[in-house]
């Protein structure tokens, strides 16, 4: 399979400062370096505060690493520009409800997006969206819903639909089923996965959640403090981890499946 998305050497430092009297605090990110081939899926993991929702948002352009590269097909993001948004590659959040503005419809949302980035005309616009709908698992009819007449599992499923509109390469989703019950978490995992393997996307998947990452994933990426402490093939990292930290993760997860079982 062809490399879709390559990273190369990519840093970004992030300043903070309290208070007025403390020091300025420096986190720095990276270098991170990686590639993805299309059809494929990517999982960074680690603790709170390691980086992972940093380095989604350098992949899609929310912010301006430093240095380092990234190729989309080959072809370089101009550095000038890496804090501009691109259509090939887009982000899923952790569910929200304040992800979708209250007070228009989804129609006019995905609309929106499509008025933007495309010269598609209105019944055109319209068909898409209500296609998009349909494929997410929706209605055609959800493009005349308000947020407030959607359950959460829905909500995460027009997200899904904002993200694949466009029709891009490659989804970076971070956190997306954090806020889910298990029901609907499973079922908005499968449905990705089915999509996956019709569009043929390349995933982007940020979590701590090791029993999804275990499910979903070809390879893993493990970060602590900024830097990659752990990568390989998602198998080979979960039945030998190489670092302490990531023997402590999947520990800690299968303990938690253990006590979840024996309290059934």
């Amino acid at each position: 399979m062809s490399c879709v998305l390559r990273v190369k050497d990519l840093v970004y430092t992030y300043k903070t400062k309290r208070t007025l009297l403390s020091k300025t605090e420096c986190f720095e990110l990276g270098p991170i370096s990686f590639s993805l081939e299309k059809g494929k899926t990517l999982a960074i993991t680690g603790n709170n505060g390691s980086g992972k929702t940093l380095l989604a948002k350098a992949l899609v352009g929310g912010i301006k690493p430093i240095k380092g590269e990234i190729e989309l097909e080959g072809q370089g993001l101009v550095k000038e520009h890496l804090h501009q948004s691109n259509k090939d590659i887009r982000l899923i959040l952790q569910h929200k409800k304040d992800a979708i503005n209250p007070a228009v419809t989804i129609g006019s949302m995905l609309d929106q997006t499509l008025l933007l980035n495309t010269e598609l005309d209105a019944l055109d616009r319209k068909q898409k969206i209500e296609d998009i709908l349909v494929k997410v698992g929706l209605l055609r009819e959800h493009y005349y819903f308000y947020r407030h007449m959607l359950s959460d599992g829905q909500q995460q499923r027009v997200a899904l639909a904002r993200a694949l509109i466009l029709e891009p390469k490659v989804v970076v989703a971070d956190e997306p089923f954090a806020a889910l019950d298990p029901s609907v978490r499973s079922q908005t995992v499968n449905l990705i996965l089915a999509l996956q393997e019709e569009l043929g996307l390349a995933f982007v998947f940020i979590s701590q959640n090791l029993g999804i990452i275990r499910h979903i994933s070809d390879s893993v990426m493990v970060l602590d403090k900024g830097q990659v402490i752990e990568s390989g093939l998602t198998k080979e990292v979960f039945e030998q981890p190489k670092q302490e930290l990531t023997a402590k993760l999947i520990e800690s997860h299968f303990s938690l499946v253990e006590r979840h079982f024996s309290q059934m």
